[in-house]
């Protein structure tokens, strides 16, 4: 099964609340974007969104230039059902981060919870660099949520890659200053926890 398949099947036949990343609102993703201080007409993207609900919250922060990216179609379509009218204030883009093309130095945030710890092959974690380089300007923030050294090892069926603030940055090097790390301890809708580790770089 390819990428594509495997994430359109999840989405497909899972409820929201039924994945294991779920959370009714990403408070830590929603701090460190205002914490960036880029302001509400910032151009941010979200990357392998899902169905998650951060754009909703960023629309209803007054943020207006917001982008919407991730493999699966029917997770936007989805997201787009729930937005309603609202949703045409937003781009949509069904793409592999990998090799998407996307607008150079248009963004002023990137933004990806758990997308990143998904890619396994050194390449596939070379490509998702250059197209943060690519796409955010200098001096732009990339905010990024990977598995913690005590998260899971598999998710979604699919093998992950951990981190901690020291193998993420080396991961995306010296171009990219760190401001902050920090691991948090997600509840699961089963019960269980997760280890999240949120890095907030600048890129220079």
């Amino acid at each position: 099964m390819d990428t594509q398949t495997h994430w359109d099947k999840i989405y497909t036949e899972k409820a929201p609340d039924q994945v294991s990343w779920y959370r009714p609102h990403l408070e830590t993703s929603l701090a460190l974007i205002e914490q960036a201080g880029a302001g509400v007409s910032a151009s941010i993207i979200d990357i392998g969104a899902g169905e998650s609900t951060l754009v909703d919250d960023l629309l209803a922060r007054g943020y207006s230039d917001l982008t919407v990216l991730d493999i699966s179609e029917a997770a936007i379509a989805a997201s787009r059902k729930r937005l309603g009218d609202a949703a045409e204030r937003v781009r949509w883009l069904v793409a592999d981060i990998t090799q998407a093309e996307l607008e150079p130095s248009a963004c002023d945030v990137w933004h990806d919870r758990a997308v990143f710890h998904f890619l396994t092959a050194a390449a596939d974690r070379r490509a998702y660099v250059r197209q943060v380089v690519r796409a955010v300007r200098r001096g732009g923030h990339i905010i990024v949520s990977a598995f913690g050294p005590e998260g899971p090892t598999r998710c979604s069926g699919l093998d992950v890659v951990r981190y901690d603030a020291e193998s993420l940055q080396a991961q995306f090097g010296a171009n990219f200053r760190l401001i902050s790390s920090s691991r948090h301890l997600h509840e699961t809708p089963f019960g269980t926890t997760q280890q999240f580790l949120y890095c907030h770089f600048v890129l220079q």
